[in-house]
């Protein structure tokens, strides 16, 4: 009996000890994959605070809220089952489906440069205020809302296929539960920082009308720091994207058969990665370095591509806009010629009666009647 009993807390020790083991592989695994996916986490705290600008600061947090829930049904009930089962099914799939998703992010990053040099004009769409006032509020916040959710979509997809692809060699659940440890953890703390960044603010506000000068000077410093913060928050999501996608690209050629850039790469990082104490961290940086030329130089061609097509569709419009006006205007029936009223005398005394008289009464112009004999 006691043997018996001894067994089986050696069997729960086991189970634990397996459990303990278990957790620790999804910790380090669900790190390996948040780390990767760095870039475009930063990128999406970046981009998100903007879809609350000019919106009552009482419905921020509610809105953001709304926004952090749609993202983690984007990430776990549609992103996480699509791309399980083509890693399960079409595992050769991966690569080609995370170099787009990178290439995607060194074209986001590419025309950001662009856009901040003047060669291309900022894409966002002015936010126009309601008519109605109170009564549109509900509607504009769902718009908000729908808005950033699409946008949250394709980061979203990004997050979860870089994820993947650094946990591709576990088996199918323990997969799935990194993926979805990930989708929390990343969802939370995008959010939970853009809640933040967004009542910065405010919290600096209040702080600034505290009696204790050190308090108000703070607080003033919150407030002009939050503009700093996102312009900052914006220029390194933008280099951690052309980073991010450029080493996607490095790599997925390099799995794909080409292997000249990545050997390149390579062949400058061993020197460094030899130094002692720091040869880790300088073979990283090598590698970063070079990741972001190569995603800037991608994204440059894919984003001059693009601009030239979107050039050539709208030039192609306004051509056929400027042939349907021509045709238009051949079309249109020459003016009406007056006729020649010289035959009725009436229709030109009434003419110039009335340009001379103006608003008064219309004389009458027609001929006298003899009069008769018993006629006074």
């Amino acid at each position: 009996m006691a043997g018996g009993l001894f067994a089986l807390l050696d069997d729960v020790a086991a189970l634990v000890r397996l459990s303990a083991a278990s957790l620790d592989d999804v910790a380090a695994g669900a790190s390996r994959a948040g780390v990767k996916a760095a870039g475009v986490v930063v990128d999406d705290a970046a981009v998100t605070p903007k879809f609350v600008e000019g919106v009552d600061p009482k419905r921020e947090l509610p809105i953001i809220k709304r926004i952090a829930f749609g993202s983690l049904i984007n990430k776990i009930l549609i992103i996480l089952p699509i791309i399980l089962l083509l890693s399960e099914f079409v595992p050769w799939l991966l690569t080609p489906l995370l170099m787009v998703g990178g290439t995607y992010l060194c074209f986001e990053g590419a025309e950001k440069i662009f856009e901040k040099f003047g060669w291309v004009e900022h894409h966002e769409e002015p936010k126009k205020e309601s008519k109605h006032g109170k009564k549109d509020d509900g509607n504009a916040e769902k718009k908000i809302v729908r808005s950033a959710i699409t946008t949250d979509f394709v980061l979203s997809c990004e997050i979860m296929v870089i994820a993947l692809n650094e946990v591709a060699s576990e088996e199918l659940l323990p997969r799935a539960i990194i993926l979805v440890v990930v989708a929390l953890a990343i969802t939370v703390g995008v959010y939970g920082s853009v809640a933040l960044i967004v009542k910065m603010d405010d919290i600096g506000l209040h702080m600034a009308q505290k009696e204790k000068p050190s308090t108000q000077k703070f607080g003033r410093f919150l407030v002009k720091a939050m503009p700093k913060l996102l312009g900052g928050l914006s220029v390194i999501g933008t280099f951690a994207m052309l980073w991010v996608g450029g080493h996607i690209i490095l790599v997925g050629t390099d799995e794909l058969g080409f292997h000249a850039l990545y050997d390149f790469v390579h062949h400058l990082e061993e020197p460094v990665a030899a130094i002692a104490g720091v040869g880790g961290f300088l073979g990283w940086l090598v590698n970063t370095f070079f990741s972001l030329i190569l995603g800037a130089v991608w994204g440059g061609i894919v984003a001059g591509i693009a601009i030239g097509f979107t050039a050539l569709l709208k030039s192609g419009n306004k051509n056929d806009k400027d042939t349907a006006t021509a045709s238009k205007d051949d079309e249109t029936p020459a003016e009406t010629v007056p006729a020649d009223r010289s035959a009725d005398p009436s229709s030109s005394a009434d003419t110039s009666s009335t340009a001379d008289h103006g608003a008064g009464p219309k004389p009458n112009y027609a001929p006298r009647r003899s009069k008769g004999p018993f006629e006074s």
